[in-house]
Parts: structure tokens; C-alpha cells; sequence
């Protein structure tokens, strides 16, 4: 797999039937697995000990090509928590393998933005932002790495009760509405090479490389420090 050396461990496999609540079409029914996340990987001892000791972890997330009854295939979606000192975390992605559409969303539903990324773009998911992540690939698999505080779980709730996202991107590229929301914003999009570098934290740059750099990664268990560079991520 682009982006690991050496064998992975058994991954976290994420279900139809656990899907099932957050998709466009609830009663869609396919077989197999949908998607794979392996969690709190590092190449070395002193890696792994490093990221553990900085409240840290470094996870794989593959989500083959599938067509979900007419929606592209997707994450289950999730928001992220405030930390102690009432700012939400925040979480970097790199794409290693294919094209993702990050959908994102905040809390409470005042934005909703599509950030387009491909292979080599390390996108960070601001505070206050839930997000999925959809492959609107049919042929590509997605690989993606992240890097994330160890110090929260991530809330699913409210995806699961409103029936997933705002918006169902459909197989084509088509964005619905969600019907389950009761008023949702315009959708904005967004490309993670675009705005002068705003969207994005580097380009052609492995996250995994930060690993042993406490400066670039303490913004994740820290973001009340990096305000103002958080606060123009997704402006246009």
C-alpha cells in the first residue's frame, strides 16, 4: 500500500449495517465490506512511542470504488469534541492514493464546504467542523492517512440521527439535500490547492515525516493557540 512500509495490522472494517443510518438510501443493501481503517500504525518503536507520549496517532483509511444504490461511497461521518480549553480539534489528512471529497460541516449548521483533494494534499479539518470523506472515484481506491489527538472520541450522534451529512453526494456528482435537516446553507467549494495555500497545510508532503516534530503537530491537542491560522482554512 502507497504510503506504508512493511505488514499492516487487521484493520477496522466498516459494515453496511453500520452504514446503513447515514446513507441517502437506508434499506440500500450490498455485500462485502465498505471501507478499512487501520488505526494508531508507526513504523518504529520510537515512532509509535513518540506519538503516544504527545497524545497522538497516525491511522490508514482505504474506501474502495462503490456505488451505495446511487451514492458515492463514503465515511460514516463524525464531529470532533472541544478540547479543555473550549475549541474543537481539529485533524490533517494526507490523500496517498486516488481523489477524496472532504464534505464538512459546522456545528451548528451555519457552513457546509467540499474540499476536492488528490494524491500528494494534506488538507487539516478545522475546529468546530464535523466531515465525511467520499471517494467519487469508480475505478480508484482511496487511500488517506491522518493524524489525530488521542485525547477525544470522536461523536457520531448526530450524523446518525440526522441520517448522515446535509448533503448525499450521488454517483455522478450530484449534491442532494438531506431531507432530515431542516434548513442546510449552500454548498461551497472548495479545492485543497486553491486560495494560496489557505485550504491546505503543505503539498507533496508526507504528514507521517512530522512525526518527532512537536511544533508542526501541537496545534491537534492545542488549537486555541493556532486561532488565527485555523480560522482561514476554509475561507474563499
Amino acid at each position: 500500500m502507497l504510503g506504508w512500509e512493511g505488514e499492516l495490522p487487521e484493520p477496522s472494517v466498516r459494515t453496511i449495517g453500520e452504514m446503513r443510518s447515514v446513507l441517502a438510501k437506508a434499506e440500500c443493501n450490498c455485500e462485502g465490506p465498505l471501507y478499512f481503517m487501520y488505526r494508531d500504525l508507526a513504523r518504529s518503536d520510537s515512532d509509535w512511542h513518540w506519538l503516544h507520549g504527545h497524545h497522538l496517532r497516525y491511522d490508514l483509511t482505504v474506501i474502495p470504488p462503490l456505488d451505495l444504490c446511487g451514492e458515492y461511497i463514503k465515511t460514516k461521518g463524525h464531529y470532533h469534541p472541544d478540547n479543555p480549553h473550549g475549541v474543537g480539534y481539529p485533524e490533517m489528512y494526507e490523500v496517498l492514493e486516488g481523489t477524496v471529497h472532504y464534505l464538512v460541516q459546522s456545528r451548528p449548521l451555519r457552513d457546509v464546504a467540499l474540499i476536492a483533494a488528490d494524491a500528494g494534499d494534506v488538507v487539516i479539518v478545522p475546529p468546530g467542523y464535523g466531515h465525511v470523506s467520499i471517494n467519487p472515484s469508480p475505478d480508484q481506491t482511496l487511500v488517506m492517512a491522518n493524524i489525530v489527538s488521542t485525547a477525544f472520541e470522536s461523536e457520531y450522534g448526530s450524523y446518525e440521527t440526522l441520517h448522515g451529512a446535509a448533503y448525499y453526494e450521488m454517483s455522478g456528482g450530484t449534491l442532494v439535500k438531506n431531507p432530515h435537516y431542516p434548513h442546510a446553507p449552500p454548498v461551497r467549494y472548495l479545492d485543497a490547492t486553491s486560495g494560496h495555500g489557505k485550504h491546505r497545510f503543505c503539498k507533496k508532503a508526507a504528514i507521517y515525516d512530522l512525526i518527532g516534530d512537536e511544533d508542526a503537530l501541537a496545534f491537534l491537542n492545542y488549537p486555541e493557540r493556532f486561532t488565527p491560522a485555523l480560522s482561514v482554512l476554509l475561507k474563499g
